[in-house]
Order: C-alpha cells, then sequence, then structure tokens
C-alpha cells in the first residue's frame, strides 16, 4: 500500500498552484516546552490551507472530456476555495455547493476565484448530498475533499516536503485530522522514508472520528461533531484514509476548546498569523502529548493547516485562551451576606488578577459570586486556592471545566427566579443565518413560556443558546420530542451547577 502512494506522491501534479510553505521553528514555544517544535505552514498558501494541494492534483488527473463538463464539490471553506483555484488555473467550470450558514467572506472568496457558490442546506451532510445529486443529473465529476488516492497523494506532498526540509532526526509529525486526507497521505509518504517517525493524529475531543474508529477497529458515524473546529467536523472518516491510517498512524490525541484556543495564541506569539481552529490543532497536540509523555530536546513537527478563520470568532478564542493554558480558574463562591464579605474574600485571593467578578444579591444570608481567577502556577495554584477558600468555610464549586458556565452563565450572573416554576433549562445550537433566531423563537411558541434566554454569536456557523422554559412533568417529553423532530441538538443543563447555583427557576 504505501509503494502504490509513494508513486502518486512524487507524481503529484500541486506546485502549478501550491509553494513548498517554510519549516519554521517555534522559538517561544520550544524554549517553554524544552523541544523544538517546528511548524509546517500551509497557512502560507495562497488560499491560506493546505487544501489545494489535493483538489489541483485531482482535478489535473481528470481527462479532456470530463474537465470541460467541469466539477462539483460540496465544502464550507478551505476545499471549496481549493477547487475553484484549480479550476481556475486549470480552465475548468467548477460548482461548490455550499451551506446556507457558510459565512459570506467564503462564499465570496469562491465566486472571486471564479467558482459558482450554490448555498443549499444547514450542514456539509446536506450540501454534500446536493453536490452528488448535481453531479449526477450534470455529469460533473465529483471532487471529494478527502477520500480520493489523487487528493490523499496530493495532501502527501506535505510529508515529502517536510522530510526534505529537515534531515535531522524527528521523534514525531502531528497532523490534524477530519476526513483523514491529510494524515493519510503524510503518513503513506513518512513511512515508507522513515519508519522511525510516529505520526500522531490531533482531533477535537467532541469530533473523534480516527479515534473511535482506530479503537472501535471500524469506522465508525459519530452521532454528532463539535462545531468549534469547523475544519474537522467530520462525522465518520472516509474509507480509504481509514485504510491507510489504520495501518500507518502510530496515535490520535484528543484536545479541548480551550486548548485549542491556546494553541491559536502560541502560533500567533511565534509567527504573528492567526490560526483557524482546526489549524491550530497539531500545536494544541503536541502540548498535549509532552504533558503525557515528558521528554526533552526532541524535534516534534506541527502541520498548521490552515489560517481561514472569522474574525468576529477571535473574541471566543480570547476569552478561552487563558483556560487552556491553565492561566485562569472560574468559580463560583458562596458568602455571606453581610457587610465585610466582599474584602475578607478578596483578601483571601491575595495578589491573584481577577479577569472578572460577577455578583447578585440573592437573599439576606447568602450569595454566590461568580469570578475569574489569574493563575501563576497553573493547576497546582487552583488546586491550593480550592483549598484555602474551604479550608476558611466558603462553598466552592471549579467552574473551570464547565462548558454552560463558559459559554453562557459567566455573561448573565443576574439572580434566581423563584417564580419561574418547573423550568426546565437546554442548551442549544442552531445553523446561524439571517433570520435563525427568529425561527427558532417560533418553533418555541405552541403554549411553552420562555423563562430565560442567552444567545451569543461567536461568529461561527452555528448560535448558542441557554433556553429556560416552564414545563410541567407531563409537558417534557412532547417537548424534547418536538425539538428532535426540528433538528435542534440540544443538551438538558437543568442539574448542571453553573445553573442552579446562579440561575434557577422556582
Amino acid at each position: 500500500m504505501p509503494r502504490r502512494y509513494i508513486e502518486e506522491i512524487l507524481r503529484a501534479r500541486v506546485y502549478d498552484v501550491a509553494q513548498e510553505t517554510p519549516l519554521d521553528r517555534a522559538t517561544r514555544l520550544s524554549d517553554r516546552l524544552g523541544n523544538n517544535i517546528l511548524l509546517k505552514r500551509e497557512d502560507a498558501q495562497q488560499v491560506f490551507s493546505f487544501k489545494l494541494r489535493g483538489a489541483y492534483n485531482k482535478i489535473y488527473s481528470l481527462d479532456e472530456a470530463s474537465r470541460r463538463r467541469g466539477v462539483v464539490a460540496a465544502s464550507a471553506g478551505n476545499h471549496a476555495q481549493g477547487v475553484a483555484l484549480a479550476g481556475r488555473e486549470l480552465d475548468v467550470p467548477t460548482t461548490i455547493v455550499m451551506p446556507t450558514t457558510t459565512p459570506g467572506i467564503k462564499v465570496e472568496t469562491v465566486r472571486r476565484l471564479g467558482g459558482k457558490a450554490v448555498l443549499f442546506g444547514d450542514s456539509y451532510d446536506e450540501a454534500n448530498e446536493r453536490a452528488l445529486g448535481l453531479a449526477e443529473e450534470s455529469g460533473l465529476s465529483f471532487i471529494h475533499p478527502f477520500d480520493d488516492p489523487k487528493v490523499i497523494a496530493g495532501q502527501g506532498t506535505i510529508g515529502m516536503e517536510i522530510l526534505r526540509q529537515h534531515a535531522d532526526p524527528i521523534e514525531a509529525i502531528f497532523v490534524p485530522v477530519g476526513g483523514g486526507g491529510l494524515i493519510a497521505g503524510v503518513a503513506a509518504y513518512v513511512k515508507h522514508v522513515r519508519l522511525d517517525i510516529r505520526v500522531i493524529g490531533v482531533e477535537p475531543e467532541d469530533a473523534p472520528t480516527l479515534h473511535d474508529a482506530m479503537k472501535a477497529g471500524r469506522r465508525v458515524k459519530l452521532r454528532q461533531v463539535g462545531l468549534f473546529a469547523d475544519g474537522v467536523a467530520v462525522r465518520q472518516i472516509g474509507k480509504e484514509t481509514f485504510r491507510v491510517a489504520r495501518a500507518l498512524v502510530d496515535e490520535v490525541v484528543l484536545v479541548n476548546t480551550d486548548q485549542i484556543c491556546a494553541a491559536i495564541k502560541d502560533i500567533y506569539d511565534d509567527t504573528r498569523s492567526v490560526a483557524e481552529p482546526a489549524g491550530a490543532l497539531a500545536v494544541a497536540g503536541i502540548k498535549q502529548y509532552l504533558a503525557d509523555h515528558p521528554m526533552q530536546d526532541k524535534d516534534l513537527v506541527a502541520i498548521l493547516s490552515g489560517a481561514n478563520i472569522n474574525f468576529d470568532r477571535l473574541r471566543h478564542v480570547a476569552e478561552r485562551t487563558e483556560i487552556g493554558e491553565n492561566r485562569e480558574a472560574l468559580l463560583a463562591v458562596q458568602i455571606p451576606e453581610k457587610p465585610g464579605s466582599f474584602l475578607r474574600f478578596c483578601k483571601l485571593l491575595g495578589k491573584r488578577g481577577i479577569t472578572e467578578f460577577n455578583y447578585r444579591y440573592a437573599d439576606e444570608k447568602e450569595a454566590q459570586v461568580f469570578c475569574g481567577v489569574e493563575l501563576r502556577d497553573n493547576e497546582t495554584e487552583k488546586e491550593r486556592l480550592l483549598a484555602t477558600l474551604k479550608a476558611r468555610g466558603y462553598a466552592v464549586v471549579d467552574m473551570t471545566d464547565n462548558e454552560t458556565a463558559k459559554l453562557h452563565i459567566r455573561y448573565m450572573v443576574g439572580g434566581h427566579a423563584p417564580q419561574a416554576v418547573n423550568e426546565r433549562v437546554y442548551r442549544f445550537v442552531f445553523p446561524e443565518r439571517p433570520g435563525a433566531l427568529l425561527n427558532f423563537l417560533s418553533g418555541l411558541s405552541r403554549g411553552w413560556n420562555i423563562s430565560l434566554f442567552h444567545y451569543r454569536n461567536h461568529g461561527a456557523a452555528y448560535g448558542r443558546v441557554l433556553v429556560g422554559i416552564q414545563l410541567e412533568p407531563k409537558e417534557r417529553k412532547a417537548f424534547e420530542a418536538f425539538m428532535k423532530e426540528k433538528g435542534y441538538r440540544y443538551t438538558d443543563e437543568t442539574e448542571n451547577p453553573a445553573y442552579r447555583l446562579f440561575a434557577s427557576g422556582g
């Protein structure tokens, strides 16, 4: 199997549009981690992503008749731009089906590159189904984003470049994983030439497509995937990509949203480039790997796969970065409701920086404080602080890893609502497009009373909402059935301590 791909990679036609990107040392990160961290800068491509390699190689391989008819693809971002650029360079008509939730800047980029952008459906799966339909109806060649040998070979040229650029020993190459085209191509080349180099995939904890497939020994289809790292938000790894990865990939590391945000900052500090969440996965993976496998003075390569991030998302990234580096703790603390309590509590915090402080009068005996505290000694300092507060008699709950607290409660600490009887709280995501919020609210107008509502737009394809609904016990099943019927993904947060402590109803 590797030999077949070696030949394909060596013959891959990518440099008509792609450049051999730099392999740069991340000086600050290397010094901090005690290892030599090298960044393969695929964010430096003209479409700010590696995807143009595979797309161009595939389209170039088509016969003349297929090129004249044109090609079609489904994508919400980087693959779309790669296909459109390849089509422009090869004079091949391109049609890209994009979800209606795709940010306008990405749609306009496709059109600027000469592609025809067709907006269809709320998700990639719906757009992909439509693209396959167009391919069959119009005789267009479908350009798969990852599960195609020509696409895999095009991405494999990255592995070829890394080994050519760095002849010294490499401990491991870390590769972001979505559908698997990139890691399959890189692993096929690297393992043929340098069997001693470990190839390690990195995925978000909420989109473990390769991780779960390798654990099960077969491809699995995830019920749902997280949306933060949208460039790798794939429910099932490709058939061919899994065949290759299963044989050649050494390990898969999982990281969370906060770790990805911290990695985006790490990359910025060293390069002044802003990676997209999927693009920063490999750096987050290196940090997690070193935490699990301490080592010194090793050469570790991270593929920085892309930098197509919406500017609006930077606010959310910045908010989560300090937590991802274990430099901030979020705490819920109960203090006596009497003069001097605030002062005594703040004295216990000492000279630690306060990143936020939210307070709301609850009753005449007790008050709940939601606060962010700067940490200088990472996790150890947080545990010491928690122990100190508990020793002084404070009831404290660590909210640092509570997603609902970080997404919603920290922005809406306003007290309890005893009059909101039978309140249940749900966390939703829904497609972010004009009118989506109105449609969402209209869907709740069947006699159910909304008693709590918090919505934030993070510049992503999906909006996040926390909703309180007053439901008689017998109404709960009907409400949840209605939400499933409408296709809304939700999580019941009624028992979440963040809600219970700061915003619960009666």
